[in-house]
């Protein structure tokens, strides 16, 4: 059994839709990236290449590349689970925290687990979520952007 850890956090702007764990959340600002900058999907995807020593997220789909402008991290994280059953692994569990002021995300919990589980290929007892905020601390509680950490355990098959 391996553990992976990742981190992800993208800037809050005008003129795009909140995406994460692959849901559009109903908020006025959206988060900036080259892909969608869904930064739930990004910490679980980090986390997963990291438990199985395959490098971090910018490596395999750096932002200079064309072919990842605006894409789903839905698909991101499909290509790294790719990379983690080449490498023997599977998910055991996940658990994720996302990091903002606003909005409220739990209610949009169970829409995020719906989209993620399958893909980890997971039971959804096993994805967990949470949602934090810093008390009006640092960018994400001055809400210039939002965070996720997340933390997997995966096993050989």
């Amino acid at each position: 059994m391996r553990v992976g850890m990742g981190y992800d956090a993208h800037r809050l702007v005008a003129g795009r839709p909140l995406i994460l764990g692959g849901v559009e959340v109903p908020y006025h600002l959206g988060l900036a990236g080259h892909s969608d900058a869904d930064v739930l999907a990004h910490a679980i995807g980090d986390a997963l290449l990291g438990a199985v020593a395959a490098g971090d997220l910018g490596r395999h789909f750096p932002d200079r590349d064309p072919a990842y402008k605006n894409i789903s991290s839905l698909i991101l994280l499909e290509k790294i689970m790719e990379v983690v059953k080449a490498k023997n692994f599977r998910p055991v569990n996940v658990d994720a925290v996302i990091v903002a002021e606003a909005p409220r995300l739990v209610p949009h919990f169970p829409a995020m687990i719906a989209k993620l589980a399958p893909i980890l290929g997971l039971p959804p007892d096993d994805l967990n979520l949470k949602a934090t905020t810093t008390e009006k601390m640092g960018f994400a509680g001055k809400g210039e952007g939002i965070a996720a950490y997340a933390v997997v355990l995966v096993d050989k098959t």
